[in-house]
This record gives C-alpha cells, sequence and structure tokens, in this order.
C-alpha cells in the first residue's frame, strides 16, 4: 500500500519534534523549573534533524547537529557565567554562525541554515547565570538532546516491528545526505558564510546601539532571511519569511495577551512545534507563523516580561533584521551576476 498524504505531509516527523519538546517541558512544569525550559527547547532541537533519512545515514545527522546544538548552548552558559561581555559574544556569534554554515552544507542536513545554533547560543547568554548553575544547566540541555536523539532514531525500531507492511503514518526515507568536502572551495558557500557574519554582526550592533530589547531576536531573523549556502538568492523568498515572522508576532500576541496558565503555554508550544516541523520543509515562511510564536512563548515561560514590549521587540527587531538580510541577499545577487557564480 502505498503512503498516504498524511505522510506526505510529515505527520511522522512533526509528532517526533512534538514529542521532543512536549515529555521535558511537562517534567520541568510537573518539578516547577519552567525557567529551564530555554535548556530543554533548544536540547530538543535534536530531533528536527535526520528527517526522511534512511537510519545509517540520520545516525550521523542528528548525532552531528545534537553534538553542535549542545556546544552551542554551553558556550551560551559560559558567556552568561562571565557576564555577557560583548566581545566575546559578538566572537561566538561570528564563529558559530559561520562554523555553522559551513558545518550544515557540508553534511548537508535540514534544517539548511545554522538558525537553531545561533538562537541556542544568544538565548542562553542572555539568561543570568551562575557558574554554581552552569554544568546542571548544560547537563539538561545535553539529557533532552538525548532523549531527542533516541526518538529520532525511534522509527528504526517502528519500521521493524511494521515488517513488511507500509503504515500510513510513516514517511518515505528518500533523502540521501552526503558529506560534502568541496565546501570549503565553493565561492558561493564563503559568499553565505560572509553574509551570515557580516549580517548578524549589523544587525545586533544597530539593535544594542537604539537599546531595542533581546538585541539577539534582530540576529534570528537575520539569519532566517539569508538564504542556505548555494541556493537561490531569491527575494521573494526574504519577503515570504518576513510575512510568517511578522504573522507569528500576531498569533503570539492572541496566545498570551490574556496570561494564560504555563500548561496551556506549554500546549501551544508543543503544537507549534508539531506544525513547524510539518511545514518547515516545503515553505519556510509558512512555518514561521509557527516558529515564531513558539520561541516567544519558551521566552515567556523562561522570563516572564511584559506582552507590549516582547511583542513591540520582536516586530521592530524582526524588520531590522529581515530588512538588513534582504540588503545583503541583492548584495549577493549582483555578486553572483558579476561573478558568474550559479545558483
Amino acid at each position: 500500500m502505498k503512503a498516504s498524504g498524511l505522510a506526505s505531509t510529515s505527520i511522522e516527523v512533526g509528532f517526533r519534534a512534538a514529542t521532543a519538546v512536549a515529555v521535558p517541558l511537562l517534567v520541568l512544569w510537573a518539578v516547577g523549573r519552567l525557567d529551564l525550559a530555554a535548556y530543554a527547547t533548544f536540547g530538543a532541537f535534536t530531533a528536527l534533524y535526520g528527517r526522511n533519512e534512511p537510519y545509517r545515514l540520520r545516525l550521523r545527522s542528528v548525532s552531528a547537529a545534537g553534538v553542535v546544538l549542545v556546544a552551542s548552548i554551553a558556550l551560551g552558559v559560559l558567556i552568561a557565567v562571565l557576564g555577557e561581555p560583548l566581545p566575546l559574544l559578538a566572537a561566538a556569534l561570528v564563529l558559530v554562525v559561520g562554523g555553522g554554515t559551513l558545518f550544515v552544507t557540508a553534511l548537508q542536513l535540514l534544517p539548511s541554515q545554522p538558525l537553531f545554533f545561533v538562537f541556542a547560543l544568544l538565548v542562553c547568554a542572555n539568561i543570568p547565570t551562575t557558574a554554581a548553575d552552569a554544568w546542571p544547566r548544560i547537563g539538561l540541555a545535553a539529557i533532552v538532546a538525548v532523549f531527542s536523539w533516541l526518538l529520532t532514531m525511534s522509527g528504526w525500531l517502528v519500521r521493524r516491528l511494521a515488517g513488511g507492511r507500509r503504515w500510513t503514518l510513516l514517511k518515505e526515507l528518500n533523502r540521501h545526505p552526503r558529506a560534502d568536502a568541496t565546501v570549503l572551495r565553493d565561492p558561493r558557500v564563503w559568499l553565505t558564510v560572509a553574509q551570515n557574519v557580516v549580517g548578524v554582526l549589523i544587525a545586533g550592533g544597530i539593535a544594542l546601539a537604539f537599546g531595542l530589547g533581546h538585541a539577539y531576536w534582530a540576529v534570528v531573523s537575520l539569519v532566517a532571511v539569508i538564504p542556505p549556502a548555494r541556493a537561490a538568492h531569491s527575494i521573494s523568498r526574504s519577503l515570504h519569511r518576513i510575512v510568517g515572522t511578522v504573522a507569528g508576532v500576531v498569533v503570539a500576541a492572541a496566545l498570551l495577551f490574556w496570561s494564560p496558565p504555563a500548561l496551556v503555554v506549554i500546549l501551544a508550544i508543543v503544537v507549534c512545534q508539531f506544525f513547524a516541523e510539518i511545514l518547515v520543509g516545503r515553505h519556510y515562511g509558512s512555518a514561521l507563523v509557527f516558529i515564531t510564536p513558539m520561541a516567544l512563548a519558551v521566552s515567556h515561560l523562561a522570563s516572564p516580561a511584559p506582552l507590549a514590549a516582547l511583542v513591540g521587540d520582536r516586530v521592530l527587531e524582526t524588520v531590522l533584521g529581515a530588512g538588513i538580510g534582504i540588503v545583503l541577499v541583492l548584495l549577493a545577487r549582483g555578486i553572483e551576476r558579476a561573478r558568474g557564480l550559479a545558483a
């Protein structure tokens, strides 16, 4: 029996990603430690990788992504312990966004941008942390990453139990990424690295100069708009991402304006994670309608802030980061045409 339309819309992947974030958040809620929600959520992002890959390839993709996620979290925690010194944070950001771009391109990972590595670094660096709290927070992220790794690889056992039967909710494992050793010699890849590095420094610098709260959102929005390495530098794609992010802010405002109980916020995060993962491989702009409120809800759980400030900062910094991203996309298109680089 052929896989149904349900399989083609990534139901299996969405359920796995939602479970990866739901279980640790519910445990934290039960023990009264939702202040640690950010570390658990970023560790759970391990489950976002390896989609549609046979398990021998998924083993490499998910393991590598999980290690880099935990390393990004640990680096952010270390910077927080040191008082978030701006020069150190800027250097770490350049390392993570530049190295992350090379990393995801070399392993042909999906998601194909360093967005989640950057997000984890900046949020964890922004949360005040003492030296005594550092290792427990890193350890929590690592434990959740291992749980998410096991959950992502569990489909192997499910398929073994299914035998020759085809269950309608199981996806075809038809993605075969190969490690690419040519990335360091490809000028298109370095062009994307340059876009990200220059963009995050400009976006973050402007947000800080104008005193915008949560300056890292401008950086994250910039990284979301820059196309993956070797992809076409499309303005329409960038505009889709801007519209998706702004629409996501509206959804977040509707969710949080009435100060819902923590359990309702957790449920909303899980639902958003489910639909974001269903859509992210099909239309990233649409996925941002769910990714954005999920990010805002996690921030709200970890460190509640007045809704007007939360939403206002997010809109302003989205426009700032996305606007800089579009300028860099236009510049990259000009460079590609001038140098005859194929998209």
